[in-house]
């Protein structure tokens, strides 16, 4: 499996790019403000076609560049379908109303700017917006040919927040030995990892944020809570921002999710 990251300009965005293989339809997660060079470049590097774009919730800093980068990918003739002018870009129901105008729904500023002025373009709404399908939170759903993807809804950092597990086959991949999961170069053999894109919800040593709109602290622990029983230790966290790491790791490191276990919290909040 092909699984490569880049960063958006604005607040370094984790934007991650999955195929089956070379010369296959990719998926894109959260392509935030400045992501659509970078992720251009990984779809031409691996000879991938652009299949479609996910969004682990729909705050701005990862959702701003999702139609920018389709229309790019259109422009040159990187799209799966020859006869294609979009793709699908999906996000968790919840979280769809932010799609209106998510520089108004996330409510983040900086130095007295709004998102829309920190990326320095304007937002543009997808033209194929979807919500991640129900099936996809009771088994897997292809999202494209190769790439299957289940999700467990994480609220807390939104409404929508979920994480997003798949079974990826993965060798000598840089994410990896950034998760000190790998550490001998000389000895790699392909082999089947259970990985996750976990969005905002768990970073290396901290989690998401409460406080924007939406945000619910009793929720997130009761997220965290329920999360920290429920993954399996050697699962590959990929956040939103920030390093690559291991539930094991945070298991370990992450003072939030001590803290998760303790107070409990409701997810239903």
């Amino acid at each position: 499996m092909i699984l490569e990251r880049t960063l958006a300009a604005v607040f370094g965005t984790n934007c991650y790019v999955l195929a089956a293989g070379p010369d296959r339809s990719a998926l894109v997660v959260d392509p935030g403000a400045g992501a659509t060079r970078g992720a251009l470049a990984l779809l031409r590097s691996n000879r991938l076609t652009l299949g479609a774009v996910l969004l682990t919730h729909a705050h701005a800093d990862h959702v701003w560049d999702a139609q920018r980068l389709i229309d790019a990918a259109h422009a040159e003739g990187l799209l799966s379908s020859d006869d294609a002018v979009t793709v699908p870009v999906y996000v968790p129901e919840p979280d769809r109303y932010r799609l209106e105008d998510p520089d108004a729904t996330t409510g983040i500023r900086a130095s007295g700017m709004g998102f829309a002025e920190m990326a320095g373009s304007p937002w543009l709404a997808p033209t194929d917006l979807r919500a991640f399908p129900a099936e996809g939170f009771t088994r897997a759903f292809e999202i494209v040919p190769g790439v299957g993807l289940q999700a467990v809804a994480a609220p807390g950092h939104s409404e929508g927040s979920s994480m997003f597990f798949l079974n990826a086959r993965l060798g000598d991949n840089h994410l990896l030995f950034e998760a000190e999961v790998l550490d001998d170069p000389s000895a790699i053999e392909e082999r089947d990892y259970l990985v996750a894109l976990s969005g905002d919800v768990i970073f290396k040593g901290s989690v998401g944020r409460t406080d924007l709109p939406g945000g619910d602290q009793v929720q997130m622990w009761a997220t965290l809570r329920f999360l920290a029983s429920a993954i399996a230790p050697e699962t590959v966290l990929l956040p939103g921002h920030g390093a690559v790491t291991t539930m094991e790791h945070e298991h370990h490191g992450n003072p939030y999710l001590a803290e998760a276990r303790i107070r409990g919290g409701d997810r239903r909040a």
